[in-house]
């Protein structure tokens, strides 16, 4: 990957909220930097919320190590789970800036809204990697 990948997509169950990625992947790490906004706020700068570093465990590579540089806690949970997960997926050290807000998703911010955009920004996120991979491995899919 050469550069930033910027992408979007909605907030779940949100009129007009979208959760807006910022990735960019290294032979050696993975940047990562999350935020949303309404139409009306998307040229306003947000606070950078929670920031958390992931590494792989040599001993236990199926339980990335974390630790959080920046705490914000309504945005550390899901900062270190997203860390972590895609830590595990490539085995490669991941930073990760998280400022999402689910207070203007459809019901408030539940923990269905907060798992459904997990699973959302995870898939999104580890597809451009596994593209990205494919890419610089010489194979195109």
């Amino acid at each position: 990957m050469d550069g930033p990948i910027q992408l979007s997509l909605p907030l779940p169950r949100s009129m007009d909220t979208r959760i807006y990625i910022q990735l960019t992947a290294k032979s050696k790490a993975v940047v990562l930097f999350l935020t949303t906004a309404s139409a009306e706020e998307a040229t306003s700068p947000t606070p950078l919320g929670s920031f958390v570093y992931a590494l792989p465990d040599r001993y236990n590579p199926t339980q990335p190590l974390s630790t959080p540089l920046c705490t914000v806690e309504p945005t550390l949970e899901f900062t270190t789970r997203l860390a972590k997960l895609i830590t595990k997926r490539t085995q490669l050290p991941t930073y990760v800036g998280n400022s999402v807000s689910f207070a203007s998703a459809g019901l408030g911010g539940t923990v269905e809204e907060e798992m459904e955009a997990f699973k959302r920004v995870a898939e999104l996120v580890l597809s451009k990697l596994e593209s990205a991979n494919a890419t610089t491995n010489g194979v195109q899919s």
